[in-house]
């Protein structure tokens, strides 16, 4: 399949553990990630909030728009600003990844 016939972006829920840990603190741990892979951008763990120490995560006041996802709010962790975000409302098409969290990969010890 050439890439312009495979559809922007893709969902593939998977079994594999997913561990979140930034200076030495254990974020998030499941074994019930949702892998997005978007064209042009790495794949990206979407974490569900259960599995994610979200007491630890301070929301902010970023928020960014996707035309294919729709609006992501930004969560914060120590010094470490925006480093995860969700949606809240995903477009239509993009409902298994409400509320669930993602990582930027470069903070993740």
């Amino acid at each position: 399949m050439d890439d312009a016939t495979e559809p922007r972006i893709t969902l593939h829920p998977h079994s594999r553990r997913v561990r979140v840990v930034i200076d030495g603190t254990l974020l998030a741990d499941t074994t019930r990630a949702i892998e997005l892979r978007e064209r042009g951008y790495p794949p990206r763990q979407y974490l569900p909030r259960e599995d994610v120490r979200m007491d630890l995560l301070t929301p902010s006041d970023t928020v960014t728009h996707c035309p294919f996802k729709g609006n992501a709010s930004y969560f914060t962790f120590g010094e470490h600003k925006d480093l995860a975000w969700s949606y809240g409302r995903p477009k239509e098409g993009m409902e298994a990844i409400e509320e669930r969290v993602v990582f930027y990969r470069g903070v993740i010890d």
